[in-house]
């Protein structure tokens, strides 16, 4: 049985569960507002939590996307899209997001959804998994390299690599 604890969130209760579950279409509202309130939380632009809700419906419809979701109601997620590889037969997947409401950081939830977003790429045939973040966000930068992942090419002692961003 995972490990669970009553936290306020939103004025308020959620079961924090580390068990981490793919979204359900009943999650659909508080997926929205999730990655409304990361966009928000940072000062980047996000549009209505509605739209975010049925937009990520749609793109889980479409089969390249996955929301995965910690708590009920979810407290946390990860959004994992997918793609055909290049340099080899499996596929690629790109973390798009993770975030957990700030109330209940540093319980083991972002933590449970990144191994969860690992397991998912691997079982559905992904070759590597990547993301982009903040240099200055050193506590998801230490989760990430935590659970192995780096930012040096090739080795541990290779160049920094950079994820560079265009608005077209």
């Amino acid at each position: 049985m995972c490990p669970k604890s009553t936290s306020p969130c939103g004025g308020g209760t959620v079961e924090t569960v580390t068990a981490v579950r793919e979204a359900e279409p009943a999650d659909d509202a508080l997926v929205g507002q999730l990655l409304h309130d990361f966009n928000t939380e940072f000062g980047d632009p996000a549009p209505e939590p509605l739209w975010l809700a049925r937009r990520a419906r749609e793109l889980i419809q479409g089969g390249e996307t996955v929301v995965l979701v910690v708590g009920r109601p979810p407290a946390g997620l990860a959004l994992l899209r997918f793609r055909p590889a290049l340099w080899s037969p499996g596929t690629e997947c790109y973390l798009a997001e993770l975030y957990v409401r700030p109330s209940l950081r540093g319980q083991g939830l972002g933590e449970a959804l990144l191994q969860a977003a690992v397991a998912t790429a691997r079982h559905r045939g992904a070759d590597y998994i990547d993301l982009g973040t903040a240099e200055t966000d050193t506590a998801a930068r230490g989760l990430y390299e935590k659970l192995g992942f780096r930012n040096r090419e090739n080795r541990d002692d290779g160049p920094i690599m950079y994820v560079y961003e265009k608005d077209l």
